[in-house]
C-alpha cells in the first residue's frame, strides 16, 4: 500500500511539474508561430498565465511534502507550518482570481471596440484552467485518473473533497 502511495505521489509531482515546464514553452513556440497574436499586450494574459503557473507549483510541492511526509512518518499529516501556508496560499489564489478577472475586463476596456477576440479568448481559458485547477486543489477534487477514484464516483455519484481541503481541516482541528 505504501509503495503504491509513493507511486501515486510521484506520477501527481511528476504531472504538475511537467505542465509548469511546458506551458511556457508552449508559449514560446506559438509567440513565434503565431506572430498576429498579441497576447503579451494583455495585462489579464499575464496574470492569467502567472496564476495558472503559480497554482501548478503550488501543487506540485504540495505532492512533493506528502510524498516527503509519507517516506519520514507512518502518516501523511502535514505539519502545521505548512497547513497555515496552504490557508495563506488559499487566500492568495482566490485574491489573485479576482484580481486577473479585474484585469481582463480593464483589458476589454482599454481595447474596445477594437478588442482582440481571439486573445481575449485564449486569455480566457487560461484563466478558466487556473481556476480549475484552484477548485481541484482547495474545494473539490475535478480529476479522477485512477480506478480507486474511478470506483468511488460510481459509487457514491459525488465528487470527492480536495486533498489540501482535507488537509487545512484536519490541520486546523489540531
Amino acid at each position: 500500500m505504501r509503495d503504491r502511495m509513493e507511486r501515486r505521489l510521484s506520477y501527481l509531482i511528476s504531472g504538475e511539474t511537467f505542465a509548469i515546464i511546458m506551458f511556457p514553452i508552449i508559449y514560446a513556440v506559438s509567440f513565434f508561430a503565431y506572430q498576429d497574436l498579441k497576447l503579451h499586450f494583455l495585462f489579464s494574459f499575464w496574470l492569467s498565465f502567472f496564476l495558472l503557473e503559480f497554482i501548478l507549483l503550488q501543487g506540485s510541492l504540495y505532492w512533493r511534502v506528502k510524498l516527503k511526509q509519507l517516506k519520514k512518518e507512518p502518516s501523511i499529516i502535514l505539519p502545521q507550518r505548512v497547513v497555515r501556508t496552504l490557508q495563506v496560499l488559499e487566500k492568495a489564489n482566490g485574491g489573485l482570481l479576482l484580481l486577473t478577472l479585474l484585469f481582463f475586463v480593464i483589458d476589454f476596456l482599454i481595447w474596445y471596440p477594437n478588442v482582440p477576440f481571439k486573445e481575449l479568448s485564449i486569455t480566457g481559458y487560461i484563466f478558466i484552467f487556473a481556476f480549475l485547477e484552484y477548485v481541484n486543489y482547495f474545494y473539490i477534487q475535478l480529476s479522477y485518473d485512477n480506478i480507486s477514484d474511478l470506483k468511488f464516483l460510481i459509487k457514491t455519484r459525488r465528487l470527492k473533497e480536495a486533498y489540501i481541503k482535507k488537509d487545512i481541516r484536519r490541520g486546523s482541528s489540531r
